[in-house]
């Protein structure tokens, strides 16, 4: 399977993943590794907290984020990277047990002056298994063009 190139995407064209549910395990995985908070940790500690649960943490949902997006073919093998992302927010938690999806839509194209690849600004919307937005932000990346301009 060969992702799309630089030339195929268009404002305002949608891309939509598959969904992904979050375990217990893979909260607890995640926050043991690289945010070591109450709240992504301890289950009795987080009931008390500000969330009043265990929850993922914002970095985990990030990472799952664009890994649905990659998993959606889009970008396989004319991905050259990214140059960073955009008013990120986490505006809901997600809990163990909830199913993650993805709705990006293209919001800008830029051609490089190299003229072998150009970035694609998506706009990203991660949705739990009842539709409500849970992340936003809009991710820069660098795709591969058809061919060089000459």
């Amino acid at each position: 399977m060969h992702g799309r190139y630089f030339e195929d995407f268009h404002i305002g064209d949608v891309i939509q993943s598959e969904g992904a549910t979050l375990t217990e395990s893979q909260i607890l995985d995640f926050a043991l590794r690289f945010d070591p908070q109450p709240f992504h940790l301890d289950a009795v500690a987080a009931a008390d907290g500000p969330f009043q649960g265990l929850i993922a943490s914002g970095f985990h949902t990030l990472s799952l984020t664009f890994r649905l997006l990659r998993d959606t073919g889009v970008i396989t093998g004319t991905s050259l990277g990214g140059s960073g992302l955009d008013d990120l927010r986490w505006l809901k938690p997600v809990r163990p047990g909830d199913t993650i999806r993805v709705r990006a839509e293209v919001a800008e194209t830029k051609p490089s002056r190299r003229g072998d690849r150009g970035t694609v600004r998506l706009a990203y919307t991660t949705l739990n298994q009842r539709g409500e937005p849970v992340m936003t932000c809009t991710m820069n990346h660098i795709l591969a063009t058809r061919s060089v301009a000459v």
